[in-house]
Parts: C-alpha cells; sequence; structure tokens
C-alpha cells in the first residue's frame, strides 16, 4: 500500500509531513537564536530565510489538508447517496415484482 492509496492515507501522510515542518521549524528557531552573535549575521539571515520558506510550506500543507479533509467528506456525502439509490432501486424492482 502506497501513501496514496486512499484519501485517509494521503491525510496521514500529510499530518506526518506537518509533524516535520514543525519540528524543523522548531530547530531552526533555535539555530537562529544561537546564531544571533557577532559574526553570524549572515547565517542568521540565511536561517530567517529558511523559517519563511518553512512557514510557507506549513500553510500550503495546512491548506492541503482541508483540502482532502472536504474531499473525504463529500466522498461520504455521494456514497451514502449512492447506497440510498441503491436501496430505491431494489424497494422499486421487489414492488415491481409483486
Amino acid at each position: 500500500m502506497t501513501p496514496f492509496d486512499t484519501i485517509e492515507s494521503a491525510q496521514d501522510y500529510v499530518d506526518l509531513l506537518l509533524e516535520a515542518i514543525e519540528e524543523t521549524r522548531r530547530d531552526v528557531g533555535a539555530d537562529i537564536r544561537l546564531s544571533a552573535g557577532p559574526g553570524g549575521e549572515r547565517r542568521a539571515q540565511a536561517l530567517q530565510l529558511v523559517a519563511l520558506n518553512l512557514n510557507k510550506l506549513s500553510v500550503h500543507v495546512t491548506k492541503s489538508r482541508r483540502i482532502l479533509n472536504d474531499l473525504r467528506s463529500l466522498r461520504r456525502l455521494l456514497l451514502e447517496e449512492r447506497k440510498a439509490l441503491s436501496e430505491a432501486e431494489f424497494e422499486s424492482r421487489v414492488a415491481g415484482a409483486a
């Protein structure tokens, strides 16, 4: 089974990705504080750019997570409608046979 066989498995993957992003953001924040001394200005600027890009990535992945939730909800809604239609067809066939 691959990470994207189902919407739920894709959601699990996205959740793991978000955890990794958050952990990295914390690490980068700590590195920024450590490099704040003299001579570390260039490194601090580079780390701030990394932090900015991690923030953007986090926003995009969070949006993807919401989209997956919407798709899962829509799938459930459609499957229930299909189930209801199948039951109605069955009942009409039974009534027609009687």
